[in-house]
């Protein structure tokens, strides 16, 4: 069974109605990035980013996955397939795929701040005093900017492992997660699906590159189309 690595970015969100960063010109809800999503601003305003971080667990509750999300489940059929997500939602899962890999952690995941290996699924507001076991403040389970990507090695390894690679609503320019193309066996074919493709070297120089011009909810689904009987 050929194996398809699936890489998704906020692109693919964004038609369920979870606005992204990029369209946002550096804010998120009025707020610096640097403020609700960095251990610096953790430790300034814990009471915000916390705030900040409720909001969009309980907008999470309100949308639905799109069909770029319910296209990729189809793949399953003939293909071992594994996401790779930079997205922290649970719209893959929700849609129904099988395998997915969270680069930059999950909404419905907080963990320890006394040790991080202590994670629970979480999907109501969170709270200053809501405590681990070890009885240390909870905080999201999500890797803010300037923190390590603890699952970017596994990812690499899932990566050279492609038979077919699919890129969708991510940029791929922002590191680490941008070098796993590099990861992606030579004769691997490629596809890119993003309206706005802004194509980075790495991407341009490679022979089995289609680019499909569309959003998610449109390209996804020609893709997936092509590649089932």
């Amino acid at each position: 069974m050929e194996k398809i690595v699936v890489l998704t970015g906020a692109g693919i969100s964004a038609e369920s109605g979870i606005s992204t960063f990029r369209d946002a010109n550096g804010l998120w809800e009025n707020h610096d990035i640097m403020e609700v999503a960095s251990p610096e601003g953790w430790r300034k305003n814990p009471s915000l980013v916390l705030d900040f971080y409720n909001a969009r667990r309980r907008q999470l509750k309100e949308v639905k996955p799109n069909a770029g999300h319910t296209a990729l489940v189809q793949l399953e059929e003939k293909y071992d397939v594994t996401i790779i997500t930079q997205n922290v939602d649970n719209l893959h899962e929700r849609a129904g795929s099988s395998h997915i890999l969270h680069l930059h952690g999950e909404l419905n995941k907080v963990r320890s701040t006394g040790n991080p290996s202590l994670i629970y699924d979480w999907h109501d507001d969170l709270h200053i005093g809501d405590l681990c076991e070890k009885g240390y403040q909870l905080r999201p389970h999500i890797v803010w900017f300037t923190e390590p990507v603890p699952n970017i090695v596994t990812a690499a390894s899932i990566c050279e492992t492609a038979d077919i690679m699919i890129i969708i609503g991510t940029s791929m320019q922002v590191y680490p997660a941008a070098g796993l193309l590099e990861y992606a066996p030579r004769l691997c074919k490629i596809f890119f699906i993003d309206p706005l493709p802004n194509l980075t070297p790495s991407l341009t120089t490679l022979d089995n590159l289609h680019v499909i011009q569309e959003k998610a909810g449109v390209g996804v689904p020609k893709v997936v189309a092509s590649l089932l009987p």
